[in-house]
């Protein structure tokens, strides 16, 4: 027999075997080479040399073609976190990732960046826990102050930011990367946890462990050919392979990059299917606030762009 490798549907190498070119007899297979070794056995050696190499790849790294490579690391370990906040009836629950390497496209070529362990949150941020941010409804219930009280809320937007799409369970939109990342700073002071939005290098990794299927993408992505040019409530569809929602579509999602500076990743309920994912990166724009008629313009609220809203991780 011989072994060949090919790759599966989901990137990850695979071994078949198939009739060895040149086995046509038993004397074929027992001549002995020049140095006394029989043919056979050092054929045999050659097919298992490259059936350890194929299946360590495997055991240590999930790879798709032409695009990065993820490797995680399971000695690494966190458990799930129930995540409540301080003066609020609100609690909410955070994925663990475990920690490893991806190697992700940059202007200067590919770069391999180490990343995790963290905790990411299994949706995008809905509009119930950022409206306790927004309103500062945690100051309700606290007759005293706290640090949190120090980080500067979100000015009052000058359209409904939700664009009646829904409220209640439905992603936060609408919102700058200011907004998103001063809700972290806040969350952060409210728990005595470290919350931020992911890094690119993060969000790619947790979004090419997901392993979403390409061909059955209705059934975890909402997308322009799936719903009628509004956001959805999340969770709706299948979670990914590690029980995360709606990182293909409904809405992109704010990140950091490389350099430190704002972008978004996964598309929305307005892109198709093709333009979702780890590979639908797309940088802010001037445009999504075209329409603010403030001068300056607002820098919490984004007037024209109500399919951006983000998700958060929290690290150890």
């Amino acid at each position: 027999m011989r072994m060949t490798s090919r790759r599966t549907r989901n990137g990850d190498p695979a071994i078949e075997a198939s009739p060895c070119r040149g086995a046509s007899s038993r004397g074929d297979e027992a001549r002995i080479a020049s140095d006394g070794v029989p043919r056979r056995v050092r054929r045999f050696r050659a097919v298992l040399a490259v059936a350890v190499a194929v299946l360590g790849a495997v055991g240590c790294a999930t790879t798709d073609s032409g695009g990065p490579r993820v490797a995680s690391n399971p000695a690494v370990k966190l458990e799930p976190l129930t995540q409540e906040i301080a003066d609020t009836t609100v609690s909410f629950e955070m994925v663990p990732v475990p920690a490893g390497t991806i190697t992700i496209e940059t202007e200067n070529g590919p770069k391999e960046v180490e990343v995790g362990p963290f905790w990411i949150s299994p949706t995008e941020l809905t509009w119930d826990l950022y409206d306790v941010f927004q309103f500062r409804l945690d100051r309700r219930r606290s007759a005293e102050g706290s640090d949190a009280d120090a980080v500067t809320r979100p000015s009052k937007p000058y359209l409904p930011p939700d664009r009646g799409y829904g409220h209640a369970g439905y992603p936060a939109i609408s919102i700058s990367y200011k907004g998103a990342d001063s809700f972290c700073q806040w969350l952060s002071l409210k728990t005595g946890r470290t919350y931020r939005l992911p890094t690119e290098a993060e969000w790619q990794y947790v979004c090419r462990l997901g392993e979403v299927d390409d061909n059955a993408i209705d059934e975890f992505a909402w997308h322009k050919g799936n719903t009628d040019y509004t956001t959805k409530p999340v969770a709706t569809l299948k979670p990914d392979a590690r029980g995360i929602y709606d990182m293909y579509g409904n809405v992109a999602e704010w990140c950091t990059d490389l350099e430190g500076d704002p972008v978004t990743y996964g598309g929305s309920f307005q892109d198709t299917p093709d333009n979702l994912g780890w590979t639908a990166r797309m940088p802010p724009s001037e445009r999504w606030n075209d329409s603010d008629p403030q001068i300056p313009k607002g820098t919490w609220w984004l007037a024209d762009c109500g399919f951006v809203g983000f998700r958060i991780v929290c690290v150890p």
